[in-house]
């Protein structure tokens, strides 16, 4: 065979100017520069480089399990019997986790997790969830063919957003999204070539929607692009405001008037610890509203087995129920997802257990609703801790944590500081962060990352970790931060 002479050069066909441009303006912070830097750091800790610090603490991503977080007892079980069905013949495992596991392994392909399942998701879960769906709002009916099993919330947001999407110029599909916002929404966003409308969620008022701010926003994005729907985060990330009723309803006649189609990321509807505050679900407002609303509205709400008391973010469970949907868009919706052939099957197990988990005079209802209320209210303890340590430094302000698991503290930055940052190509809440990662160990994400009105910075903190390490890490950064602003100053 001849070879080439040396002086052919290969022409490489994918190279960073043949690619897709719109996956280069792909962003998403919480596993950013940042993050990666953390893992340099650890790498480098065990390589035995001297640090002023032993370990990372990563206080970047809401990972419960993670941090310490102990998963729920009777979720495993089940999950253990469905993957190895040999243990339904032992002692050691509850009679109603073993029901359970039979009905799901019933449920699937050859009595295997391993087999496919349908790709909207295996058919008695979804029934579960959409019982679920109606004990939770009150009695309002839902209609499992309504019903989505996803990989995680974030892949039943995509796929919605993916349907949204089309025109150019300025009939651009236009998808306004609250600012802060969890990049999830501007990385989909950016890589559908979607338009993203900023809209402000108030700081001074514990984060809260503005009807007049999302007026605004809508009027500015009609100049340049079509704006066809309205993202939610209730309860926020990374914000942790828990929406009014008042304030859900306020929305939904918004969305009606101006013929917006609402997509509500629910995905931390368990974790509410803000005395007065209450989470209430955008279907259950809409369908309390009458039928001028629920009749016409459209609305699609994500759930997901990730955060909440269950933190099980690795198998990637999630659910979306779709309302008012043209039947002819929802057969494209099913053939979409027929595409990506089924979520993980221990997921859709794992989203079941949730929506239908033990009941009362089942032999593992004690043991779960400990588990359930100790791990949610450890959560309330450390939300209240964490803004009330956080109030004490002078220079950061942290609005209440209603909800969610995160902090979203503002902080002020010495003009010093603002400029050296700017000098090295970086946002100067990037360059708080970093710093803070070198000389201390903790990681953490700039609020620019989320956005924020112009001139104001912000970090993003998770409430996760122990308490006795959160007590330490809320320590270190007030230290960090008064040895930083006297630094820059």
């Amino acid at each position: 065979i001849a070879h080439q002479p040396n002086d052919v050069i290969r022409k490489i066909v994918l190279t960073i100017d043949t690619m897709n441009p719109t996956v280069k303006n792909v962003e998403y912070a919480v596993r950013g520069p940042i993050v990666q830097r953390a893992m340099q750091v650890e790498k480098e800790l065990r390589e035995g480089v001297k640090k002023p610090f032993t370990e990372v603490i990563k206080a970047n991503i809401g990972d419960a399990h993670a941090m310490g977080q102990k998963p729920i007892t009777f979720f495993r079980q089940v999950l253990a019997l469905c993957s190895y069905p040999e243990l339904l013949n032992e002692n050691m495992f509850p009679e109603d986790a073993k029901n359970r596991a039979r009905r799901i392994l019933q449920a699937c392909g050859g009595s295997s997790v391993g087999a496919y399942s349908a790709s909207q998701g295996i058919d008695c879960v979804r029934q579960d969830v959409a019982r679920y769906i109606e004990r939770r709002d009150g009695g309002v009916p839902c209609d499992p063919d309504n019903v989505y099993l996803t990989t995680g919330a974030s892949d039943g947001i995509v796929t919605m957003l993916k349907l949204l999407v089309c025109g150019e110029g300025a009939s651009r599909t236009g998808v306004m999204i609250s600012i802060p916002q969890y990049p999830l929404y501007s990385a989909a966003l950016a890589e559908l070539g979607a338009v993203q409308v900023n809209y402000y969620l108030n700081e001074e008022k514990c984060w809260s929607m503005d009807l007049s701010e999302l007026e605004r926003s809508l009027a500015e994005a009609r100049k340049h692009c079509n704006p066809k729907a309205l993202c939610i985060i209730n309860p926020g990330n990374p914000t942790g405001q828990v929406q009014s009723r008042q304030c859900i309803e306020d929305v939904i006649r918004f969305a009606a008037k101006e013929r917006l189609f609402l997509m509500a990321d629910e995905v931390y509807q368990d974790n509410v610890y803000a005395e007065g505050c209450q989470f209430h679900s955008f279907k259950k407002v809409l369908f309390e509203l009458g039928p001028e609303y629920s009749d016409n509205v459209e609305l699609a709400s994500f759930h997901s087995t990730s955060k909440c008391y269950m933190g099980e973010c690795g198998f990637r469970g999630g659910y979306m129920e779709v309302i008012n949907m043209d039947p002819e868009v929802q057969a494209q919706l099913s053939k979409l997802v027929s595409v990506r052939l089924c979520p993980p099957v221990p997921g859709q197990v794992l989203m079941d257990l949730v929506v239908n988990s033990p009941q009362p005079g089942e032999p593992s209802y004690t043991t779960f609703m400990k588990e359930r209320t100790a791990t949610l209210s450890l959560l309330a303890e450390k939300a209240k801790l964490t803004e009330q340590i956080l109030n004490t430094v002078p220079g950061i302000t942290c609005n209440p944590v209603q909800g969610a698991m995160y902090s979203f503290p503002n902080i002020s930055l010495p003009e010093k500081s603002i400029k050296e940052a700017k000098a090295l190509g970086q946002a100067p809440d990037m360059f708080y962060c970093m710093k803070l990662l070198e000389e201390t160990g903790i990681c953490l994400v700039p609020g620019s990352g989320f956005g924020q009105k112009d001139g104001t910075y912000h970090f993003r903190m998770t409430i996760l970790p122990p308490t006795d390490k959160l007590k330490i890490l809320l320590a270190k950064v007030k230290e960090f931060h008064q040895k930083f602003t006297q630094q820059y100053s």
